[in-house]
């Protein structure tokens, strides 16, 4: 199975007007359904259920199936924002993870760490369930760790 990066300048195939199929594992959640990408002109145009993926048998959610579209979308995120005077602002990702990280240290310094709480979502995979878990022992000193990931 072949994973590639794309933008909308890359051509998948190497040819000017090419296209080409890419299967790959979705990414918006733990199960890891198999997919099948369309890639026209170096851009994306259709994904579907790849058939011979064994989790998904050819089916794919609607995230699956149509979530890729943000990628190409003019309201997407691409910089972080931070809240000056009260306006959201664009900042530099330096920026934004200091404020995150001094605002962490200030709320663990006034409140204590038992004031946090990490949930995780029994949708991601083992391996992000076990980093929120640790960053909430390890970082943010607590232990207030759940999922519904529970039997």
């Amino acid at each position: 199975m072949a994973t590639t990066t794309l933008t909308k300048e890359t051509p998948s195939n190497g040819k000017k007007n090419g296209s080409s199929e890419v299967d790959t594992v979705c990414s918006f959640c733990g199960v890891g359904c198999g997919l099948t990408v369309t890639i026209e002109d170096g851009v994306i145009s259709k994904v579907k259920g790849d058939k011979a993926a064994l989790s998904s048998k050819g089916e794919a959610c609607i995230k699956g199936r149509e979530g890729w579209r943000y990628m190409y979308s003019d309201r997407r995120l691409t910089r972080p924002l931070i809240r000056k005077n009260g306006e959201l602002v664009s900042a530099s990702w330096e920026e934004a993870l200091d404020l995150v990280a001094s605002r962490l240290s200030e709320i663990k310094d006034e409140s204590g760490p038992d004031s946090f709480g990490v949930f995780s979502s029994s949708r991601s995979t083992n391996e992000l369930n076990y980093l929120a878990s640790k960053f909430a022992r390890s970082v943010l000193s607590t232990n207030n760790v759940d999922s519904c990931n529970r039997a």
